[in-house]
């Protein structure tokens, strides 16, 4: 057995534990953190966070800069993983057929390597932290901490392998640690001298 197949069998093993430990309220839950109803309030109250820290046009100047991130790490997951890994998600992928718990109605796209939404959040909440460094100090952990519960429901709700979902997460954060760069090397107000 080769290493990728090794992996991948380590990654259905672990995709079918997660995805098999299910509950109806916890159902309803993980759709809920799949959706964007939820993010939407969150990454408004980072933004309000960047305009308090460093002012109306750093805001502004942030925005073009998330939606360019943005663009790199969804567009990117599915052009440089989706269309060229061609990895089925688990909810097409025949040999586990009737073990998969599919909270949706619908699967999705074919493809699922590797997540979108691990990359786009992961992508967020790294940017989010890199802009902030680290004030306030609980940003850190809800940030990585909210990118981790989309990530970890999109396995418990069937479309996603826990490799997907790692893989993008790292794909994004980097995307997410580029653009903070950016961000404190351009748009940053730059902060008073202490001499």
């Amino acid at each position: 057995m080769s290493i990728w197949e090794r992996l991948d069998a380590i990654d259905r093993e672990a995709f079918l534990a997660i995805n098999g430990a299910h509950a109806h309220g916890l159902d309803v839950i993980m759709e809920m953190a799949s959706s964007m109803v939820l993010w939407f309030p969150l990454y408004a109250f980072f933004l309000w966070l960047i305009l308090k820290r460093h002012g109306d046009k750093a805001l502004l100047w942030s925005l073009p800069l998330i939606a360019l991130m943005i663009l790199c790490s969804d567009k990117g997951s599915v052009v440089l993983f989706k269309e060229t890994v061609q990895r089925l998600r688990p909810c097409h992928e025949p040999s586990l057929t009737g073990l998969v718990h599919l909270v949706y109605k619908e699967c999705g796209g074919r493809f699922g390597f590797v997540s979108s939404h691990a990359s786009n959040h992961f992508g967020i909440a790294v940017f989010m932290i890199g802009v902030l460094r680290a004030a306030p100090r609980w940003a850190v952990g809800a940030l990585l901490a909210w990118a981790v519960l989309i990530a970890y429901s999109r396995v418990y709700l069937g479309v996603h392998y826990p490799g997907d979902v790692l893989v993008g997460g790292l794909y994004g954060a980097t995307i997410g640690s580029l653009a903070a760069l950016i961000f404190r090397r351009f748009i940053a107000k730059p902060r008073p001298s202490s001499a």
